[in-house]
């Protein structure tokens, strides 16, 4: 388990890495809620953008991007929601958005208002 942890951690640092690069302003990361984890929170001019990074060493079950199922994407939303109360964010009056980066293999791919 520390080791999927160690992995998961490196892919999001290079997906960090990426989105500072093309303007996002990092907020926090790896913030735990009872519902799950927020991998990435980050500013994009002035929206807040929820990240869920996704990897899969290689497309033989499908792509990265394919894991965040429907399921997944309720918890990160309830997850959200709790940071942004944390925050004393209304959720109502903040522009926000979730977006997915998913590595598979070599590929990356940077899903914007993913869901």
């Amino acid at each position: 388990m520390a080791n999927k942890k160690l992995i998961g951690r490196y892919y999001e640092e290079i997906a960090c890495r990426y989105l500072i690069g093309n303007g996002l302003v990092l907020i926090d990361k790896n913030s735990h809620y009872r519902f799950g984890e927020l991998d990435l929170i980050m500013r994009d001019k002035t929206c807040l953008v929820f990240i869920e990074v996704r990897y899969r060493k290689n497309s033989c079950f499908g792509s990265a991007a394919m894991t965040v199922t429907p399921q997944k994407q309720a918890k990160i939303v309830k997850a959200a929601q709790l940071w942004m109360l944390a925050e004393q964010l209304n959720p109502e009056q903040t522009e926000y958005r979730f977006d997915v980066f998913a590595i598979t293999g070599q590929e990356q791919e940077w899903i914007i208002n993913a869901f």
